[in-house]
C-alpha cells in the first residue's frame, strides 16, 4: 500500500525565508509592537518590566508548549486553566496539612497528568469531539474547584522551599525562566527529533493513513493529552509558588491565552502543522499585549477584546494558508517515509 503523508521536516534556512515562514512572520511583528511600545510607555524597556513580561509569559508558554502537540494532533484542550486551579489548590492544600512539600508537588503534578489522561480517554476511546470533551472537563474542573475551597482562597504558603521554584534565581536567572527554557527545549526535542513528534504531525496531517501504516494513533492521541495535564501542573506549580497563594479563580482565561499563542505562531488548527518557536514568540507577544495595554492606562476590559481580535487574525489566516497549501499539494520526501514506516 503506498500511503503519502504531508510531513515536513526542518532545515537550515536564509534569513529571507525564515521570514516567509510562520515564526519569521510573527518575530517581525512581535518586533513591530514592542518598537511601538518602547515609543509609547518610557517604562517599557525597563530592567524591572523585561523582567515581568518574562515573568509572566512562563504561565502560558510552558502550557502552550505541550498544547502545541494537541492541536498539530487535530484537537483542542479548553481544560487546561481548570487543571492549573485544581492543581494548585490540592497542592496548597496537602502542604497546609503538614504533607511533606515535595511529596504535595508529587501529587499535584500526578494530578494534573490524571487530567489529561482523562481528556484523552474521552476523545480517543468514548470518540467525543476534542472541543466537546475539554470543554466538559473544564466546567467539571470549575465547579469541583469551587466545591474543593468553597471559593475561598489557600494561603499563607510561606515555605522556604516552595517558593524557590517560583521565586528562586539561578545565576541571576528566575527559576521559572530556566523551567521554560527546558520545557521547550524537551518539546522542540520531542517533536522534531523523535518518531514521537513526527507521527503527531502525521496523524495530524491525515489520520486515517497514519493509522493504516501502522502508526500507534490511539497511544500517541492520549499521550499528548496527558503531556499537556502535566504541563499545566508545571504551571500551576509556579504560578502557585510566585503567588504564595492557590486562588479558586486563578489562570481564568489560560486557554484562551494558550490556544491563541500556539495559532499566532503557525500551528495549524486543522492539525499537521506546527511551530514551537512559532508558539514561543506568539506566548511572548500576548504577555507583551497585556503588559502595554496597563503601561498605557487602558481600560483592561480591552485585553479581551485585542486578544480576541488576535485569535480572529490568526485563525483566518490559518483558514487562508490551509487553503492555499490544498490548492499545492507536496509529496513527502523518501527519507521521511522510512522514518514513518512502522514495522
Amino acid at each position: 500500500m503506498n500511503v503519502k503523508l504531508a510531513v515536513r521536516e526542518p532545515r537550515v534556512a536564509s534569513i529571507p525565508s525564515l521570514l516567509s515562514t510562520s515564526a519569521g512572520r510573527i518575530f517581525l511583528v512581535f518586533a513591530l509592537v514592542v518598537l511601538a511600545l518602547g515609543i509609547s510607555s518610557p517604562a517599557f524597556f525597563t530592567v524591572d518590566n523585561i523582567v515581568n513580561v518574562t515573568r509572566q509569559m512562563v504561565f502560558i508558554s510552558i502550557i502552550a508548549f505541550a498544547a502545541s502537540f494537541v492541536i498539530g494532533l487535530g484537537g483542542i484542550d479548553l481544560s487546561v486553566g481548570a487543571n492549573v486551579a485544581l492543581t494548585g489548590l490540592v497542592m496548597a492544600d496537602l502542604m497546609l496539612h503538614g504533607v511533606n512539600i515535595y511529596l504535595a508537588i508529587a501529587i499535584g503534578l500526578l494530578l494534573g497528568a490524571f487530567y489529561g489522561l482523562v481528556n484523552g480517554l474521552l476523545i480517543n476511546r468514548l470518540g467525543i469531539a476534542p472541543f466537546i470533551a475539554t470543554l466538559a472537563t473544564m466546567i467539571i474542573g470549575r465547579g469541583i474547584i469551587q466545591v474543593y475551597s468553597g471559593g475561598i482562597p489557600k494561603t499563607g504558603l510561606r515555605f522556604p522551599e516552595f517558593e524557590y521554584w517560583g521565586q528562586g534565581l539561578i545565576l541571576g536567572v528566575p527559576v521559572p525562566v530556566i523551567i521554560m527554557v527546558l520545557a521547550f527545549a524537551i518539546c522542540f526535542y520531542l517533536m522534531y527529533r523523535t518518531k514521537f513528534g513526527r507521527f503527531n504531525l502525521s496523524i495530524g496531517s491525515n489520520r486515517e493513513a497514519a493509522r493504516l501504516v501502522g502508526i500507534p494513533v490511539a497511544r500517541i492521541e492520549i499521550t499528548v493529552y496527558v503531556l499537556t495535564g502535566l504541563a499545566a501542573a508545571v504551571s500551576s506549580l509556579l504560578l502557585t509558588s510566585r503567588l504564595e497563594a492557590a486562588m479558586p479563580e486563578a489562570a481564568t482565561n489560560y486557554e484562551l491565552d494558550v490556544i491563541a499563542a500556539v495559532v499566532i505562531g503557525g500551528t495549524s488548527l486543522i492539525g499537521g502543522r506546527v511551530s514551537l518557536l512559532g508558539t514561543l514568540i506568539g506566548a511572548a507577544l500576548m504577555a507583551v499585549v497585556r503588559n502595554g495595554i496597563n503601561l498605557l492606562n487602558v481600560n483592561t476590559f480591552w485585553q479581551q477584546v485585542v486578544i480576541g481580535s488576535i485569535i480572529l487574525i490568526a485563525i483566518a489566516y490559518d483558514g487562508i494558508a490551509g487553503r492555499r497549501a490544498r490548492r499545492t499539494p507536496k509529496t513527502v520526501s523518501a527519507p521521511v517515509h522510512r522514518e514513518l514506516a512502522v514495522k
